[in-house]
């Protein structure tokens, strides 16, 4: 039987902080969609703890923060994407605190703004050490009561539907198929611009900081609709994540090292100024290949993050959320020092966008984590994300408010045809796969990696991809087949990319090849189906790529 379609205005793929900005600044004129494949609130912007960067301080500058982030960025960071983001990050603030999220004041009623590490200048505003949740139910509010808004939860988008434009002759995204989790039916979904707002890749590694949705899934959709994908070899692994049997992805703020923590061997001995002059405060490609590298030479199951040395009623003020959390665990941090090892925590790469968010294909827009945008380079600044997030949102939607009365609402979609398939008996293959590929990534893709490893865990990929590709086109789908057949394609993707980059910079640490090369160029990967959009857009380029004149493909 044939689903009825579902046709709005604007299809918005993802309930985090971008997908939530973008579809409040629409509703005002247009009807929007917004797909979660959980709860709207079970993405990794809720669980963010740092804070926003943004120059709000009269000490502080926009040129300093862009020095900043060109800095850590490792000279892969396009200046134009840099400036644009930084000088939209306090009306982007602004906008946040108009709609009711509250940060943490000091006792005169000022921003408290704290430091992370590679920035120069106190410029993280943030809510106590749960920003992503102060941010994230705000917006949430906001949307449950906009009345052009429609939320649809537990709702897992497939594939993206391409259709070709009868005045362009181009192919542009008129929608996309979707796995409704309550009825286990695969429903159609369409609108004149659809939105890519389904956050990062990070569950391709055994051990991450995110939550389950983190399967890479806008970025596996892209793909295989003709979109280039850009610098995937550089997955940022969030220095400390709380060591504990019973504790799963939970981060430690990287704020404790702003305020004063610092890491220790099992020994009570400092090492960080061993690796860098900036010691704990060293960019988050550093400190975690720092740890790895002390864990890996002393066989340690973790380091030890101590900040019991600062006064117990600051530490509880300032970091309740972890306070509480460690407590369960029986941590007290006040008194002793956190476990900690490294995890797969942030996606650097992703779909190629414009600074209005437009992709390679027509009508398909991309914003947050799932994007490239030339921000970020070989290694995203602390607390960069959630500002790239609203700035490029709200970038997008008014691209999509300015264009989209001139836009032909799409032709009826063909349903979803599942005559042919028949239920699985052999579940086990899939949770087996998703072990296999997650356990490979992490031993052969992970913070140092060498030629040998990658070339192994491309073959393996390839491997499991067929079986997916067998298993997926004779059985009915199930939430955790998509993930799987997503995460395969991202761990292709990141795989190839980290193969093309003989050197090592920023995230991408080689044995191989430890040097720099002379030239900083982008690793763009490009689909066989890409000549089909006859369009693609064009990103800004690093200094070095612009004189050099040239891109790596």
């Amino acid at each position: 039987m044939n689903k009825p379609m579902n046709n709005y205005d604007v299809l918005v793929i993802g309930s985090g902080a971008a997908g939530l900005t973008l579809a409040l600044h629409l509703a005002a004129r247009h009807r929007v969609a917004l797909l979660s494949k959980q709860r709207l609130q079970d993405g990794s912007t809720w669980f963010a703890q740092g804070g926003i960067a943004g120059v709000l301080d009269e000490t502080d500058s926009v040129d300093a923060h862009i020095a900043d982030t060109l800095d850590a960025g490792a000279g892969l960071c396009h200046p134009d994407a840099v400036r644009f983001t930084v000088e939209n990050s306090r009306d982007a603030i602004q906008w946040l605190i108009h709609q009711g999220v509250e940060f943490t004041r000091e006792d005169d009623g000022e921003y408290h703004l704290t430091k992370e590490g590679g920035h120069s200048h106190r410029r993280i505003i943030h809510s106590a050490d749960a920003t992503g949740r102060a941010v994230h139910s705000t917006l949430i509010e906001r949307v449950r009561n906009t009345p052009n808004i429609d939320c649809f939860e537990h709702h897992i988008a497939l594939d993206l539907i391409r259709q070709p434009d009868a005045k362009t002759g181009r192919f542009r995204c008129a929608g996309c198929y979707v796995y409704n989790k309550d009825t286990e039916e695969v429903e159609v979904f369409q609108g004149r611009a659809v939105v890519l707002a389904t956050g990062g890749a990070a569950k391709a590694y055994l051990y991450t900081s995110n939550p389950d949705g983190a399967s890479g899934d806008g970025i596996a959709m892209a793909w295989r609709a003709g979109c280039r994908v850009a610098n995937m070899e550089f997955n940022q692994f969030h220095p400390t994540c709380l060591y504990h049997p019973k504790a799963k992805s939970m981060l430690i703020t990287e704020a404790l090292r702003g305020e004063g923590a610092t890491l220790k061997l099992p020994s009570g001995e400092r090492f960080m100024e061993r690796f860098d002059k900036r010691g704990e405060l060293a960019p988050r490609d550093i400190v975690a290949r720092a740890i790895d590298h002390e864990m890996k030479r002393l066989g340690a199951d973790c380091v030890y993050l101590d900040i019991s040395h600062k006064d117990p009623a600051f530490v509880r003020e300032h970091f309740p959320t972890v306070y509480k959390k460690c407590l369960e665990y029986g941590i007290d941090i006040t008194k002793e020092a956190i476990p900690v090892v490294p995890a797969a925590h942030y996606t650097c790469g992703g779909v190629m966008v414009d600074q209005h968010g437009r992709s390679d294909l027509d009508q398909l827009y991309a914003i947050g984590e799932t994007t490239f945008t030339g921000l970020h380079g070989a290694n995203r600044l602390a607390s960069n994300s959630l500002l790239e997030c609203v700035v490029y949102a709200r970038s997008a939607a008014l691209h999509i408010d300015s264009t989209l009365d001139t836009i032909a609402p799409p032709r009826p979609a063909l349903a979803w045809d599942a005559s042919r398939v028949t239920d699985s008996d052999e579940d086990v293959v899939i949770s087996h796969n998703w072990d296999e590929l997650r356990r490979f990534m992490w031993d052969f893709v992970g913070i140092v990696r060498t030629r040998k490893r990658l070339l192994r865990a491309e073959h393996r990929v390839r491997l499991l991809q067929q079986e997916i590709l067998e298993f997926y086109a004779n059985y009915k789908i199930t939430s955790d087949l998509i993930e799987l057949r997503n995460l395969a394609v991202v761990s292709e993707l990141i795989i190839r990319s980290a193969l093309d980059r003989r050197e090592s910079r920023g995230l991408h640490y080689s044995l191989d090849y430890p040097g720099l090369r002379e030239l900083a160029m982008d690793t763009i990967l490009v689909p066989e189906n890409f000549a089909d959009q006859r369009h693609f857009v064009s990103t800004s380029v690093s200094t070095t790529e612009a004189d050099a004149g040239e891109q790596r493909t």
